[in-house]
């Protein structure tokens, strides 16, 4: 496996797990990273989750990861809670909510054939703020996933 190939196989992890979140929620693309033989995707959630609702979004997220046979390695439930998963084939994936609430995404990947990356395809679920630095804060409310 390539770069190019583990960055693809890292957006599928993430529109998986997209997929699997009900209702749905607006995100965009973070930074993508590379390094001189492995590769970050990051997605930042852009529906707003609050307080109430981050322990049901983080629920949702951790069955769809055990479903696909993930392996737990840790959980973070500090002020910036966050959650630890590992794929079969190596590539490690986290949620975690920051101070200001935002929910994000990253998945890397294992060190694989040094090659060239080119950026996500996978379209945004809302405005891609992709470029964007920092990242806006969450601004799409959700009946749902918002409510308090």
């Amino acid at each position: 496996m390539n770069m190019q190939q583990a960055a693809e196989r890292a957006d599928s992890i993430l529109d998986e797990t997209f997929a699997a979140i009900k209702p749905p929620v607006n995100w965009t693309h973070g930074q993508s990273t590379e390094g001189s033989c492995d590769v970050s995707r990051r997605r930042q959630v852009m529906t707003i989750i609050s307080p109430e609702r981050r322990g049901s979004f983080f629920g949702v997220v951790e069955r769809h990861w055990k479903d696909q046979g993930y392996r737990h390695l840790s959980s973070n439930n500090s002020k910036i809670p966050a959650t630890y998963f590992e794929t079969q084939d190596g590539f490690r994936v986290r949620l975690l909510v920051g101070l200001q609430g935002h929910a994000s995404f990253e998945v890397a990947t294992p060190c694989v054939e040094h090659s060239e990356v080119a950026p996500p395809r996978s379209k945004t679920v809302g405005p891609d703020y992709s470029d964007e630095f920092p990242l806006p804060l969450p601004n799409v409310r959700s009946d749902f996933w918002s409510a308090s």
